[in-house]
């Protein structure tokens, strides 16, 4: 039954201070003393030296310069003169790319990382804000241009109407007598 106010309980209780997890080993396990005074420590292995690859670019150039051409003479030359390549040419590190270079992935740049204070700020709302606030601007300024009325041949000449025919009082010479 649960304890008045409180919550039932649906964990198992731990096992006393006497429990020891684990097997318990009677001739290496001393407890604490043990580990302090005595240090079994293993030794340290010696690093394989790895042997790096043939550096075949540079044995190549100088057998072409010792004046060698056939496959045989080179490779009486390298096993002559066996150059390695360098351990940073070879280096893991060397590798990758670095991450400040931009990367493409499917003829895509990848994005730089958003800084977490501009998110923080709505610097990016404002910006967005800001560029559809001149876009309206720009859309009513158009429609504006848009909204006057067509010049049509009617309208043009209520505006500027054509000017009054002048009686002319040249006449024909021969018609005069008429």
């Amino acid at each position: 039954q649960a304890e008045l106010g409180k919550p039932q309980r649906n964990c198992y209780t731990l096992p006393g201070f006497d429990f020891s997890y684990g097997l318990y080993t009677h001739r290496t396990d001393g407890g604490v003393p043990e580990a302090i005074g005595h240090w079994n420590t293993v030794k340290p292995r010696t690093a394989l030296v790895q042997k790096m690859p043939r550096d075949f670019i540079t044995m190549n150039r100088g057998a072409l310069k010792a004046g060698y051409t056939t496959a045989h003479e080179f490779n009486l030359y390298y096993n002559a003169k066996d150059i390695r390549r360098k351990d940073d040419e070879y280096s893991r590190f060397k590798r990758f790319i670095n991450p400040g270079d931009y990367i493409v992935v499917f003829s895509m740049f990848s994005r730089p990382c958003t800084p977490l204070f501009d998110l923080l700020q709505h610097k990016y709302k404002e910006l967005w804000m800001e560029q559809q606030r001149a876009l309206t601007a720009a859309q009513r300024i158009e429609k504006k241009k848009k909204d006057k009325v067509c010049e049509t041949r009617t309208t043009f000449l209520r505006k500027h109407p054509v000017p009054a025919k002048e009686e002319s009082f040249w006449h024909l010479p021969r018609l005069e007598k008429v």
